[in-house]
Parts: structure tokens; C-alpha cells; sequence
């Protein structure tokens, strides 16, 4: 197995891990790759987990009834597996191509075939998902807005932080419609979206900045740049939707 960048116990429960299922399913594993955090390198010790992508040659309930004990075991309490069958894989890259093309372009093989490596996703499948995440996204941004209590500062806080991340997820997709490949780094992403569609990306690197310095920001803070936020969110949309 592949040299894994994580602390040395989590390294140790990976590897237990990957062992583990490899007695449980023999012949029927397929692949184990390492996904998200872990495999881009933006893995935080405090709170990330370790994602699995498990490839069966199927994934029927007395299947993964097998692996009960294996995920629930105390120590792998941060490892978080996704069981696939081969076929599901190949065949869903026209429902989840944000989700795999993230798979494909940050893993690595832990064991067996590079599944990965087979996936083709077509443009207008990833066009589709952004924008209609994006859509989504604001309609669900908006109707919570209003539920919160415009002095709780901790609610528009998280309101706020929560919609970043997930919008930033979405733009590194944007960058792929433009055929490139868009870096981890939030800034980065931020600045190549700028870049590719013109449009601002201040509102974004306020936000940013604000994450790092949220306990100096009053609730009339989170206030305005949540309506920036849903601004920039706005502009956006309408571009993908011409795209």
C-alpha cells in the first residue's frame, strides 16, 4: 500500500482497515482508493475524516452485512467508507459527475484496479449539476436566512460558513467546464473563477478572511456579507445558465 500522508494512528487504522477487507471479501474486491482530504492534501488532524471508495463486484445487504463490525469498530470511527459495485461506478457518471470527477482527479489506490482511472463524464452532465446545485443552493440560502433571528450571530455565522464551503465545491467545478483543472486551494479556486467567467470574486475572499477572524464580527456583519454572498451566488447562476 501507497505511503499515506496522515498521522501515524490513523495511518495504522487505514492500513488494519484495507487488510480487514481484504480477508472479509477476497475475490470480490474489487478496489480501495483513498478519496477527498486525505488524497488532495487539505486534510485537517482535528476534524477531518479519512474517505474510503470500496469497489465490490456487488453490494447487495448480506454483502456489506459482512463489513458491520469492520466500520463500526471504534478505531475506524473516522474512516468513512462508500461501498460501489464496478457497474454503479461506470454508470452513474451522468448523475454525480461533481462527485466522481472530484474522485478521479484526488485519489490514490490503495488496492487492486484504479477504478477511477475509467470514469468519462460528459461536460453537459457537469453543466446540468452545477447549475442546478447552484439554483438549489440559494433557494435553500434564502428560505433559511429568513427562520434565523437577525441577532443571533452564531446562526448567521454558521449560515454563512456553511454556504462557502459548498459554493467553493461548486466552483472548482466551474473551473472543469472551462476544460482545466482547478486547484485544491480555496483562493485559487476563487482566483481562476474570477479569471474564467469575470466575474468578482471579493465578496468570496471576504468571507474567507471572515472565517479566520469570525470572533472580532458582530451579527450585522454575518448580515452583510450573507447578502453578498447570495449576490455573487446570483451573478454566477446566471452565467452557467447561458453556458
Amino acid at each position: 500500500m501507497q505511503e499515506l500522508k496522515l498521522p501515524e494512528t490513523l495511518k495504522r487504522n487505514v492500513h488494519e482497515f484495507v487488510e480487514n477487507l481484504k480477508e472479509l471479501y477476497r475475490d470480490d474486491l474489487i478496489s480501495i482508493a483513498l478519496y477527498g482530504s486525505a488524497a488532495s492534501g487539505e486534510f485537517i488532524e482535528t476534524h477531518s475524516n479519512v474517505n474510503l471508495l470500496i469497489i465490490l463486484k456487488n453490494t447487495n445487504l448480506p454483502t456489506l452485512e459482512l463489513s458491520r463490525k469492520l466500520v463500526n469498530k471504534r478505531s475506524n470511527r473516522r474512516i468513512e467508507p462508500l461501498f460501489l459495485s464496478h457497474e454503479y461506478l461506470l454508470n452513474s457518471g451522468d448523475v454525480f459527475p461533481i462527485e466522481f470527477l472530484d474522485m478521479k482527479e484526488n485519489h490514490t489506490c490503495l488496492y487492486g484496479q484504479d477504478v477511477l482511472k475509467e470514469i468519462k463524464i460528459d461536460p453537459k452532465n457537469l453543466r446540468f449539476q452545477c447549475e442546478q446545485e447552484l439554483k438549489s443552493k440559494l433557494i435553500l440560502l434564502k428560505q433559511q436566512y429568513l427562520k434565523i433571528n437577525p441577532k443571533d450571530r452564531t446562526a448567521l455565522a454558521n449560515l454563512l460558513f456553511r454556504n462557502l464551503t459548498s459554493a467553493l465545491h461548486i466552483l472548482r467545478n466551474l473551473v472543469r467546464l472551462k476544460g482545466k483543472r482547478p486547484s485544491y486551494k480555496k483562493e485559487d479556486v476563487l482566483k481562476e473563477v474570477s479569471l474564467e467567467f469575470g466575474v468578482g470574486s471579493g465578496a468570496f475572499f471576504k468571507i474567507l478572511h471572515a472565517k479566520k477572524n469570525s470572533a472580532a464580527l458582530k451579527a450585522g456583519d454575518f448580515k452583510t456579507l450573507l447578502a453578498e454572498l447570495t449576490l455573487e451566488l446570483d451573478k454566477i447562476t446566471e452565467i452557467v445558465d447561458k453556458l
